[in-house]
């Protein structure tokens, strides 16, 4: 199956799981720090928004200082400020801003400013799904060149546990004729545990003609440590130990395989006052055990700037790729890209 093949299934895949949100039961309430009352359905709260959808006017955002309480019988995975996760449903305190859960048989009552994230952990199993879809391009006709950006990312979220795919294709075309190819997609399972950690097991395949890598395929077991995290940003470090298999351009040469390590530390941002931004970075190290000297680097830059709501994104990605020893095919050892993109929020 073609590449572009399988990214138009996966879209279809993530609008089927969008539309059958439709259905969920709108029986959660928010009450605003102003004495206003929302009914709808409480779908998740990340960054200090909450996710809410409501019968006539669809998916809001509510911001969390806003927040006097919450009402829902549904469960919730709630990941405090101290690394603490409880699993509760919510029910009114009379005191602003605070909420009351149920913690080992007992009502407890909790500061809303202090909680990090709340996600659904039972009923609808759609809701348990959550991503983004990004398109972008570039076209310059005293060139004749075309450039295509497909990206996204696709999350299922369980109690504890998470699954992650995510993609990045980017294309440039010239007079019909591809001299740029850069694409990669990654699935990662993370398991979390006490004190801000969690384990990761990540699966990836990646191909970058600048570079001179056909295919290369990554195994990666390893830990991730939150530094900080609250209702505006997030701080973490992660460190892996990866397998990899790698074949170049070269019809000539042997596939090689090899034992490296991971480091990367990524820094999340979100501010919720409008207009809405987000800023995601990373920067990732991964030097090689075997074969002979060498290692990578990663860098990626992805500010956005919500639009018409917070479904609607635009903003941009930058990459960067280093390779201090790449095959003998490769054009250099290094790539950069810039592109403009349109995103769209699932869930």
């Amino acid at each position: 199956m073609k590449k572009t093949t399988i990214h138009i299934v996966l879209l279809l895949i993530v609008m089927i799981f969008s539309q059958l949100n439709c259905f969920s039961q709108k029986t959660d309430t928010i009450v605003h720090k102003n004495g206003n009352i929302l009914k709808g359905d409480f779908k998740k709260m990340e960054y200090g928004i909450v996710t809410w959808k409501m019968d006539g006017m669809g998916t809001i955002s509510v911001e969390e200082p806003y927040l006097g309480t919450i009402i829902s019988q549904k469960q919730f995975e709630i990941l405090m400020k101290n690394g603490l996760l409880y699993y509760s449903s919510f029910e009114a305190s009379d005191s602003e801003g605070e909420v009351i859960i149920t913690v080992g048989g007992r009502k407890v009552s909790i500061l809303i400013d202090d909680i990090v994230e709340i996600h659904p952990i039972k009923g609808n199993f759609w809701q348990k799904f959550s991503g983004n879809l990004s398109l972008g391009g570039n076209f310059s006709k005293s060139s004749a060149l075309t450039t295509i950006a497909f990206s996204g990312n696709l999350d299922f979220r369980n109690k504890k546990t998470s699954f992650n795919t995510d993609w990045f294709l980017n294309l440039s075309y010239q007079n019909d004729s591809l001299i740029t190819n850069n694409s990669q997609v990654n699935v990662a399972w993370q398991h979390l545990f006490k004190n801000k950690w969690s384990s990761l097991l990540a699966l990836g395949r990646s191909q970058n003609l600048q570079l001179g890598i056909k295919q290369r395929y990554n195994l990666a077991i390893g830990a991730i440590k939150d530094i900080t995290n609250n209702t505006w940003s997030r701080l973490y470090i992660t460190g892996a130990m990866t397998g990899i298999s790698e074949k170049s351009f070269d019809p000539n040469s042997q596939t090689e395989q090899d034992l490296a390590g991971v480091i990367q530390l990524a820094y999340d941002i979100f501010k919720y006052t409008s207009p809405k931004i987000s800023l995601k970075s990373n920067i990732t190290y991964i030097p090689y055990f075997t074969g002979d000297r060498r290692s990578r680097m990663n860098f990626n830059l992805n500010p956005m700037v919500s639009i018409f709501n917070n479904n609607f994104k635009v903003g941009f990605n930058f990459y960067y790729n280093y390779d201090s020893n790449p095959p003998a095919s490769s054009l250099s050892n290094e790539d950069y890209g810039i592109n403009l993109q349109l995103t769209y929020s699932l869930n």
